[in-house]
């Protein structure tokens, strides 16, 4: 097993390196878009770059891990990967309070991404046990990355532009069908398995139980939030179809 490091180098450079990806989308990719858009665009750039990345990492530092549980301890590099996401929710964050967006919403996102930062530094420099728990559901949670973020850069474009709008009706059903996938079954199959393995004591004696408690709760509810958001996409996706069909034999 990989030795447990609690050295805190790794956070502050991956977090300078969204922020130079970030600038790097803001100021020179995305500089012909409209103001309220180049943000935005921006967010979805290190996005992007999060979730690829995240699961490349994610999964390879769970398979390098022999001894990989649910309460197990933390590897070098899982540390990392748990880094990696951190600095990832931090540059978001940064985003969230320079640019607020017009049409609100941004509390919602900043509650979840700093309840998620909680889960991820105290398992990284509080209890140093159960990465392997959250560097799954991490993985189930941005496997759908590329095709999320690709909907949403081709959204924030606008329909004036005709390759976003073809790039959007692309992806919008293979989004929509992965992402139900991955946070309607995947995510609650895993949250039962760690929430039972914690609730008959598998963690006792190296993750105190207010630490899996809350870390629960947190999960719980961010996995919600996403069934109610797919669930509000698929309904206008099916009213969007209905009403094209009743035009269409209206012409």
């Amino acid at each position: 097993m990989e030795p447990i490091t609690t050295s805190f180098k790794d956070l502050p450079f991956f977090f300078s390196l969204f922020l130079f990806v970030y600038l790097l989308g803001y100021l020179y990719l995305f500089r012909t878009w409209t103001p309220s858009s180049r943000p935005l665009a921006s967010s979805c750039l290190i996005s992007l770059l999060h979730g690829v990345s995240a699961v490349y990492l994610a999964a390879t530092a769970l398979l390098s891990d022999p001894d990989r549980g649910f309460s197990s301890p933390n590897t070098k590099s899982q540390n990392s990967v748990l880094d990696f996401s951190s600095a990832y929710f931090l540059a978001d964050l940064l985003h969230l309070a320079v640019f607020p967006s017009p049409a609100g919403g941004d509390e919602l996102f900043a509650a979840h991404h700093a309840a998620v930062l909680f889960v991820f530094l105290t398992c990284r420099y509080l209890v140093s046990h159960g990465a392997c728990a959250l560097l799954a559901l991490l993985i189930v949670a941005e496997a759908t990355s590329a095709c999320q973020n690709s909907w949403t850069l081709a959204d924030a474009r606008g329909p004036d532009a005709p390759l976003a709008a073809r790039l959007r009706r692309f992806v919008t059903l293979p989004f929509y069908a992965s992402y139900s996938v991955c946070r309607c079954v995947l995510a609650p199959v895993l949250i039962v398995k760690m929430t039972w393995f914690y609730v008959s004591g598998g963690a006792d004696g190296v993750i105190p139980r207010w630490v899996w408690v809350s870390w629960t709760v947190v999960i719980v509810v961010a996995v919600t939030v996403s069934i109610l958001w797919i669930r509000n996409l698929w309904v206008l996706f099916f009213e969007e179809k209905r009403n094209s069909r009743i035009a269409k034999k209206i012409q």
